[in-house]
């Protein structure tokens, strides 16, 4: 039943168990009272607040996020979120993992919760590749100090890989891949070398590529991301692979 909610687009696995919880949830016409309730989506009609709902197709896309904008459902302080950047029909997706409003780049953007879930959890490590813009030139011990790892206050952490990235006369950038996502790590590892960032853009997640797209745009999924970030989590009936090995190509 949680399942078969949260493709509807009514509401999170875990949102859908609370509605569950205080009977806001009913098959053909009966509340439905326990958590582990099956639904045949073919011959039962499932209503959540007396509305009838129906799982929508599965949807991917791909939005590359401004800077500014918030990845939450609304902001109580009138912030612009990723909903006020999506088109119309993008309101029953939810994002996978975070960016901060500082960060912009790629954030993925779904309504299949299985591959979602897979994809987000700290135990799938799928990598992430972030672009760090610095100001100046940055120093090649700071460059193996981060290769090598460095302690924050949440535990150590150090990226897959490393390397300089020139942008400009006066401007470098650092590319790293991680392969957790932590709230505001990469920013944070700067500042265990003495560095500051000046601009931070995620360019990858998994398979999943940034490329071109334009800050704000939006664009589908293509059909081998999906197939290779099911196989990466062993979501889909895709056999399981070994999540570090990446999404090199």
């Amino acid at each position: 039943m949680q399942k078969y909610i949260s493709q509807a687009g009514v509401a999170s696995r875990r949102e859908a168990e609370r509605l569950i919880g205080e009977g806001r949830v009913a098959v053909n016409g009966t509340p439905v009272a326990q958590l582990g309730a099956r639904v045949a989506p073919a011959s039962d009609t499932v209503e959540v607040d007396g509305v009838v709902v129906r799982p929508a197709p599965r949807r991917w896309v791909v939005l590359h996020k401004p800077v500014g904008v918030l990845c939450t459902r609304r902001d109580p302080h009138g912030g612009r979120t990723v909903y006020d950047v999506l088109p119309s029909w993008g309101a029953g997706l939810r994002y996978v993992g975070r960016l901060d409003r500082d960060t912009s780049g790629l954030l993925l953007l779904t309504n299949d919760g299985d591959l979602a879930a897979a994809l987000a959890h700290p135990r799938g490590r799928v990598e992430r590749e972030y672009l760090a813009r610095v100001p100046g030139r940055i120093a090649g011990g700071a460059i193996a100090r981060l290769r090598r790892g460095v302690e924050l206050e949440d535990g150590f952490a150090r990226p897959r890989r490393v390397r300089r990235v020139a942008l400009g006369r006066d401007e470098w950038g650092v590319a790293l891949v991680l392969a957790e996502g932590r709230k505001r790590e990469v920013r944070r590892m700067f500042q265990a070398v003495g560095h500051s960032v000046t601009a931070l853009v995620r360019t990858r997640f998994g398979p999943f590529r940034l490329g071109g797209l334009k800050t704000g745009g939006v664009r589908p999924a293509r059909e081998d991301e999906l197939a290779e970030a099911r196989a990466l989590v062993g979501v889909g009936g895709g056999a399981r692979r070994a999540a570090r090995r990446g999404a090199h190509r």
